[in-house]
């Protein structure tokens, strides 16, 4: 499960973190504007957008979950093809907005409450509900690959929660995090996953014969690679790189990998701020009696380019910040050499910089910044040459600041929590990468304020990168996994035994065991992928197999062990069949009950019979779709309403449940499930389409096209049906899928359009399980004689609860009519005839030990 739990983890952490900081910026803004009434607004569209979400992941698990085998193959790579345009989208437009989007929700809240309440929930519902919906569409594509909800459910909730704490620790002001590195180092990473999901979308669409090359693969190393082995587990779930795959999906994945991750590190690497040029304190300055620069701190200037920052370019000058100007002042900029606009901003910082103040402490603040200056270090080149520069520029700058304005002044800044001529509310979150309101004193990277006559010391260095933090929280949990399922996957518990297998030596150290329930650690030594059975080598009965374990891979076998005889049987991928000299367990066990094996040759004979018993029905079934053309083409609409059902029963009655009939069944029998425009969509056809018309009141005209149509796909599928390849595997499942389908749709009301035949269907498809059973009875006697008289037992009362809403006159009660007595009788019959059904297809799976 934790191995696909990661991708699941990451897009809930940065979604999580996406949304977190958006509401917290919300309700930032309205504290801070004296609007805390308006909160509840705020929560109110949250909890919409939260709520559209589950329903977009619910509507996308249900849509899927009614389609046919190859409609759900191409639903899911469709899907998969989308989650990962959104997930590329998000990820550039994350990278390019970290710094500016808190600046654009507040614009928006602020443009919203003088609107109105409506507009203030709807501004929370957008930029939360986007959020939620790229959320739900990714996890539901990973929930997809992995084949399991419950790992990235899982993951998705610790990333979630995750967020949640790093949200409240950026609200409080208790946490710092560089949002900008965080959202360039996770976006790497997703871009990584997201050609996984690339991969797997191809694959599925592949094996929906949507697009060729289903079956030219690039490599296939599931000969040596264990696929329920840790390794690729780990593999597998986080990169969804799996041993077999396609000349499209390798080529596919390296394509996307290599242009995006280019163009998202080329975007990164363009984003670096740039090298700043220097700021000269308005305290230096307030020195002189005309305002120049003071001699010892202009040759600092002149100087600091050859320390590693560059000089201003050509055309601008050093603009002097004001002593009280805070946000300025821990900023270096560059403007353009113009007179008048040098004046407009020298002259007032100059005079803000005349106020009472120690006359030496200008001197020691110019001289203190000129020593932060150098004290800097060479910034390298691209993104961290702005950081280091900067670091310098604000240790330098607030101690000029603090310097010349003394004690006074400094709690004056400690208590006034204004920048650039905002207020920053309490609890409005900040982060590094983003900027913010926060107060240049609240900052724990800022040296405080020195002692009157002392002299300010450069900040120290930080013992850890900034992008420590991110790293961690995403690289932890992952080797956290990778670690767990290797622990609990490679090594054996104490005293259980080992038993070793190859094609040369099968079942080595293999000696009587225990009665009872026993695990047996399993090794394949050989060099091929093997099949593993532990069996009856009388019967040849098996009591419990390994399937697809690779080379020097251990899986666990387990098994109940009772009197008997016991070997272990090998069967590698190409190979003969191996089996082990036999042990014998007698003291101390009871009888125990194994499953006879079933081979491809057994199923022949009813394969055989049943594709017979198909043509024939869909024989009668071309005479009676003729019919029902003739009806319409003649204006006949009571005569082909009466000849509708038995010809939809009759096709009802020949199994055609899970693509049974490829892609005719949706032509013949499909619904308006996934049809963009329902009923009046152009691809329902078939059946159901002419049982709308004909209960909804469409004239012979409308639906006889649809009746020729009809008419034409049963023909064809008549004439491809001996070409069309049976598994005989699929045989077994028929036996219960047939059932179920019926429980799922018919009993279910989802696929009536008007004529209220749904039982008549029921009994058809009862009928089409019977003829299944019938062909399959011996192979299941044999093995377990207590099954088949179970299911005719239920298969009676079901059938009785169905023709007893059969009027004399061949009607039907609809199902909706039904009593709840009715209602709950029909669908506990059915469950428990579903239930008796179940263990056929496990009995007839076809093993490799016959």
């Amino acid at each position: 499960m934790w191995d696909d739990a990661f991708p699941s983890f990451l897009i809930g952490l940065r979604e999580g973190l996406e949304a977190g900081l958006i509401v917290s910026v919300l309700v930032a803004t309205l504290v801070r504007s004296d609007q805390r009434a308006r909160l509840p607004h705020v929560w109110t569209g949250v909890a919409a957008a939260i709520g559209l979400s589950l329903s977009f992941g619910a509507v996308l698990t249900f849509t899927a979950a009614n389609l046919p085998g190859k409609s759900q193959e191409a639903f899911g790579g469709t899907l998969s093809l989308v989650a990962v345009v959104f997930v590329t989208a998000m990820v550039f437009w994350m990278r390019r907005s970290a710094r500016t989007f808190s600046g654009e929700i507040k614009q928006k809240v602020t443009a919203a409450l003088g609107m109105g309440a409506g507009v203030l929930i709807a501004t929370s519902f957008l930029a939360v509900g986007r959020e939620g919906l790229e959320t739900a569409l990714f996890l539901w594509t990973t929930a997809q690959a992995a084949g399991s909800s419950s790992g990235p459910l899982a993951g998705a909730a610790v990333g979630l929660l995750m967020a949640a704490a790093l949200c409240w620790g950026l609200y409080r002001r208790v946490l710092h995090i560089n949002l900008t590195r965080f959202f360039s180092i996770t976006g790497a990473v997703l871009i990584v996953i997201a050609a996984g999901v690339l991969g797997y979308g191809m694959r599925d669409l592949q094996e929906a014969t949507v697009i060729p090359g289903g079956t030219s693969y690039a490599f296939d190393l599931s000969a040596h690679l264990d696929p329920a082995s840790w390794y690729v587990t780990v593999v597998q779930g986080t990169l969804n790189l799996t041993p077999q795959m396609t000349w499209l999906q390798v080529g596919v994945y390296g394509a996307y990998l290599a242009i995006v991750m280019t163009l998202f590190v080329r975007g990164v690497r363009g984003a670096a701020p740039a090298k700043p040029v220097p700021v000269v304190s308005a305290a230096a300055v307030a020195e002189t009696s005309d305002g120049s620069v003071p001699v010892g701190l202009a040759a600092a200037v002149a100087a600091e380019p050859t320390a590693g920052a560059s000089a201003p370019a050509e055309g601008t000058k050093a603009v002097v910040l004001a002593a009280t100007d805070v946000a300025g002042a821990a900023k270096r900029v560059s403007v353009p050499l113009d007179p008048a606009e040098a004046e407009q901003t020298a002259t007032p910082a100059a005079m803000r910089a005349k106020s009472p103040a120690d006359p030496d402490a200008g001197s020691a603040a110019a001289s203190t910044a000129v020593e932060a200056e150098r004290s800097a270090a060479p910034a390298p080149a691209g993104g961290e040459a702005g950081s280091v520069s900067a670091d310098a520029d604000k240790a330098a700058t607030c101690a000029a600041i603090e310097a010349e304005a003394g004690p006074s002044a400094t709690s004056a800044a400690e208590g006034d929590p204004t920048a650039d001529g905002e207020h920053a509310s309490e609890g409005e979150p900040t982060a590094e990468g983003e900027k913010s309101a926060e107060p240049a004193a609240s900052d724990p990277e800022k040296p405080s304020a020195p002692a009157e006559g002392a002299v300010a010391t450069p900040s120290t260095p930080r013992r850890f990168p900034r992008w420590t933090v991110p790293a961690a929280l995403v690289a932890v949990p992952a080797l956290i996994a990778g670690i767990t399922i290797a622990a609990g996957g490679g090594k054996p518990a104490s005293g259980t035994p080992v038993v070793e297998v190859s094609a040369a030596d099968c079942g080595k150290g293999f000696t009587a065991p225990k009665p009872g329930r026993q695990t047996f650690q399993v090794r394949n030594t050989g060099s091929r992928t093997s099949e593993i059975y532990l069996i009856d080598p009388v019967s040849n009965a098996v009591y419990g197999e390994v399937e697809g374990i690779a080379p020097g891979t251990t899986r666990a076998l387990i098994a109940t062990v009772g009197t008997g005889s016991y070997a272990w049987r090998c069967v590698p991928n190409g190979g003969k069949a191996v089996t082990s000299a036999a042990v014998r367990v007698s003291a101390g066990g009871g009888s125990v009950q194994a499953v006879l094996p079933v081979s491809e040759k057994d199923l022949a004979a009813p394969l055989a019979a049943y594709r017979t018993y198909v043509d024939q029905g869909l024989a009668d079934l071309q005479t009676k779709t003729r019919s029902l053309q003739s009806d319409l083409d003649a204006d006949k609409l009571d005569q082909a309403r009466k000849d509708w059902l038995p010809a939809h029963t009759q096709y009802a009655s020949l199994g055609a449940a899970y693509g049974t009939f490829a892609d005719f069944d949706a032509k013949i029998n499909g619904r308006t499930a996934g049809l963009a425009a329902g009923v009046d969509d152009p691809a329902f056809t078939g059946f159901h389409r002419i049982e709308y018309g004909l209960w909804h009141g469409q004239s012979a005209a409308t639906l006889a096209p649809y009746a020729k149509q009809l008419a034409a796909d049963v023909d064809a599928l008549r004439k491809d049906f001996p070409k069309q390849d049976f598994d005989p595997a699929d045989l077994p499942l028929r036996s219960h899928e047939i059932l179920e389908n019926t429980l799922h749709r018919e009993l279910s009301g989802n696929a009536d359009y008007g004529s209220g035949t749904e039982l008549a269907t029921t009994e058809a498809n009862l009928d089409g399980t019977r003829e299944l059973l019938t062909l399959l009875r011996p192979l299941i006697d044999k093995r377990n004689a207590k099954v088949i008289p179970a299911v005719d037992t239920w298969m009676r009362r079901t059938e009785q609860l169905v023709l007893a809403q059969r009027a004399e006159d061949g009607t039907w009660t609809p199902l909706d009519k039904l009593s709840d007595t009715d209602r709950q009788r029909l669908d506990g019959s059915v469950g428990q005839l579903l239930e008796e059904l179940a263990p056929i297809p496990d009995l007839l799976e076809i093993r490799k030990a016959a």
